[in-house]
């Protein structure tokens, strides 16, 4: 920063202008010049054609077969398909904590690397109806748990309209709360269609070993990455099927939060969701 510019901010300011820069998602100071880090890597030392033990067209005397290197020099990795290695953990995993120890080992999404927090789930697993939502943000990424900032407030306060919390006991008034991607996306932006396909067998997982009656899905990532499908207020509070449950798409609360007409859709839904949950019960009995 300019030191004159400096000197002209009181302290109010300069704290509103720090707290903007972390709630995009800036988690270090940086230098006042850009460092081009490509530049300080190493390149093996070219070898001389006439070296010992080199033929004169720069060939190896030996009989044996060079390992193949890539333009620097260097045997190239052989590449890896993080899906295929999703896969393969979330399948080795038994139960909820096993599957959480293994996503939460997976090094091959980029965004582990700038989340505070590895954030799971929150609720009571086992409960009969399991929300699926979109991805961390700010105060998720501090507090390692979904949904908590002011959407996940407004969450609890529709939840209880109808009366289940995720607080609760019983698994017919509980509710188990997930997202698609377990870390956050810099900047609260919307998770990309690569960082989605690697979680999926996660999210796959989750569900089957969480095994509720019923699916919510909140918001136009979760619906795409189960359904195949955008469009969340076309697709909001129409029944369907997905990993094996029956769906029911919503309203995000952070759109609720910045649309407050829709919420009289989101409580259409709501009531759609404990009329489902009553006539279940009805016939369990």
């Amino acid at each position: 920063m300019d030191a004159s510019l400096a000197e002209t901010l009181d302290h109010q300011t300069a704290r509103a202008l720090l707290e903007w820069q972390i709630e995009l998602g800036a988690t270090e100071a940086i230098a006042e010049e850009p460092i081009d880090r490509f530049e300080a890597v190493d390149q093996p030392p070219a070898r001389d054609a006439a070296q010992p033990g080199r033929s004169g067209t720069g060939a190896p005397a030996s009989a044996g077969a060079a390992a193949p290197t890539g333009p620097t020099g260097h045997v190239p990795m052989p590449e890896v398909d993080p899906v295929a290695e999703a896969t393969a953990a979330a399948m080795g995993a038994g139960d909820l904590e096993a599957l959480a120890r293994a996503q939460a080992a997976f090094e091959h999404c980029e965004l582990k690397k700038g989340a505070r927090n590895f954030v799971f789930s929150d609720g009571l697993a086992g409960a009969r109806v399991m929300i699926l939502g979109e991805a961390p943000g700010r105060d998720e990424d501090i507090e390692g748990r979904p949904f908590v900032g002011k959407a996940g407030q407004l969450l609890d306060r529709m939840l209880d309209a109808i009366g289940l919390a995720r607080g609760a006991e019983d698994p017919g008034r509980a509710v188990y709360i997930a997202n698609i991607l377990p870390w956050r996306p810099p900047g609260n932006r919307d998770p990309q269609p690569d960082e989605v396909a690697m979680m999926m067998p996660f999210v796959e997982k989750h569900v089957a070993l969480a095994a509720p009656d019923v699916l919510v899905l909140m918001g136009n990532v979760s619906c795409h990455a189960c359904l195949g499908q955008k469009g969340i207020t076309r697709l909001r509070g129409n029944w369907t099927e997905a990993l094996g449950r029956p769906v029911l798409p919503m309203l995000h609360p952070a759109y609720l939060l910045r649309t407050p007409d829709a919420k009289r859709l989101a409580w259409a839904d709501l009531l759609s969701l404990r009329a489902r949950l009553e006539r279940a019960e009805g016939d369990a009995g």
